[in-house]
């Protein structure tokens, strides 16, 4: 993972540790609607992808286990993972796109609910990407994917397509890049990917026609399951942020101008609740900085937000950065991953920082976006997360006027009770995120992801759960409040 170049370090702290009466009478534990549905306290664990699913998008028990430790912590609400809402293979991922996933979900809700005794809330998000393939060998990329075009012929004339081929193959990159197209260049570097703004293709042409169906039927399936509500998955390098996106420059109505690029989120927000019932929220995440060249801002991340706000969300969850596009070139073989360059930081920065350091990075562009909705009459609730990791940190965003709801992954990962520990005056107990990014490491790779502050705890244990070589717990030690 990319790192700021100054190398600072930061050491995440306990903070101003509350006595169980304070914590009772802060603005952290006290109520809040989101839409049609209340949420006991301010606290919001996001979407976290934990590898856990089958390879066919189904619950597993391993995923049942890794939410219910979460809801025993009592958080105000937990955000399943990024569930895909296509019927399409797409590895150990979970999906929504048929009904057939429902009574796995309904399981999931069921766990929640049961191992938070009723007090935590259960939203899901929903996901579209586009198609993105993994690195090729170079000879391979110029026998079987490079499409031979009248551009290489007239490059190399007198060639045969074959011998381009193979004139290609023994070029270094410099020659290449006089002869091959950006895209081309990209694709042999980085492994093909698909762009909203590939209007060639039928499929993406055609994705402001399919995609309202499909975000809503996968809705009404959560819905079906028990969730309590949706989150539409607007941000980092995935296709409605993409939409969203200052680079997106379709010419069909739906890219260009601020009010262009945000209407296919709006469409597709509207179909979602039309067909949900009233009772159930939607929301969606999006960015309030893509942190890249050439790409949405601070100041487009308001209109957006404010949009949103007007269009009746419930509520509004930002996050920043995490795009390919500057992401880290990966091997052979390997797929390039959205978290690995200065925008990827700026989602998941860690202890190793610049003079800004690694918690809250995202907390001015949300305080911007917020003061927006609220000047506009607007009571949409917010929810900001980066780098929170104790009750003075996250008590002070709700009181500087950041959210209305914050959001904690990592930290929670760390210690699933760190909000109850907190809640109960023991906030001297909680086992402190360090901000390493080891968990975001094993999810690059795809692995299971957990945490090494607690992963080799208890490896003997006939009961603890372990991942197929053993050498991991898949959860959290457990704890118990004090009789």
């Amino acid at each position: 993972m990319w790192r700021p170049p100054q190398r600072i370090q930061f050491e995440p702290k306990h903070g101003r540790i509350p006595s169980k009466a304070e914590a009772e009478k802060s603005r952290l534990f006290s109520p809040v609607s989101i839409g049609p549905v209340t949420l006991e306290q301010r606290t919001w664990v996001p979407a976290m992808v934990p590898w856990r699913a089958t390879d066919d998008g189904f619950v597993t028990d391993a995923v049942v286990e890794w939410y219910a430790r979460f809801a025993k912590g009592r958080p105000g609400a937990i955000v399943v993972e990024a569930t895909g809402i296509r019927d399409v293979p797409s590895g150990p991922l979970m999906r929504i796109g048929d009904d057939r996933f429902i009574p796995g979900l309904k399981r999931l809700v069921d766990a929640i609910r049961d191992a938070s005794d009723g007090h935590s809330r259960a939203f899901i998000q929903v996901i579209d990407f586009l198609s993105i393939r993994r690195r090729p060998d170079a000879k391979k990329y110029f026998e079987r994917f490079l499409a031979i075009t009248d551009e290489h012929r007239k490059a190399l004339p007198g060639l045969s397509d074959a011998d381009i081929r193979a004139a290609l193959a023994g070029m270094k990159r410099d020659e290449l890049a006089k002869i091959l197209t950006e895209r081309e260049l990209e694709s042999l570097e980085f492994g093909y990917r698909e762009r909203v703004t590939d209007m060639d293709l039928p499929h993406v042409r055609e994705l402001p026609k399919v995609l309202p169906d499909l975000f809503a039927s996968a809705s009404v399936r959560a819905q079906a399951a028990g969730f309590d509500g949706v989150e539409l998955h607007y941000a980092h390098a995935y296709t409605m942020a993409s939409f969203l996106s200052r680079k997106n420059t379709r010419d069909d109505g739906y890219g260009g101008s601020l009010e262009n690029r945000a209407r296919l989120p709006l469409e597709v927000f509207k179909e979602v609740r039309a067909r949900t019932r009233p009772d159930f929220a939607v929301g969606c995440r999006f960015l309030a900085d893509e942190c890249i060249d050439g790409g949405s801002d601070a100041d487009d991340a308001t209109y957006f937000g404010l949009a949103f706000a007007k269009a009746g969300m419930d509520f509004i969850s930002t996050s920043r950065g995490g795009k390919f596009d500057d992401a880290k070139q990966p091997g052979v073989g390997g797929a390039a991953y959205p978290y690995t360059g200065p925008s990827g930081y700026e989602c998941m920065p860690q202890y190793i920082s610049d003079e800004r350091g690694p918690f809250g990075r995202n907390v001015d562009a949300t305080t911007a976006i917020r003061r927006a909705v609220r000047a506009e009459g607007l009571e949409t609730p917010v929810v900001c997360t980066g780098g929170v990791h104790n009750f003075e940190f996250a008590e002070q965003m709700l009181a500087d006027g950041v959210c209305d709801v914050v959001g904690s992954a990592r930290q929670t990962l760390a210690d699933p009770d760190w909000f109850l520990k907190t809640k109960l005056g023991l906030g001297d107990q909680v086992r402190i995120c360090e901000f390493t990014n080891y968990c975001e490491g094993l999810d690059q790779k795809h692995k299971t992801v957990t945490c090494q502050l607690w992963d080799k705890e208890a490896l003997k244990d006939p009961n603890v759960s372990k991942t197929p070589d053993g050498k991991r717990r898949l959860t959290a030690p457990e704890w118990s409040p004090p009789q």
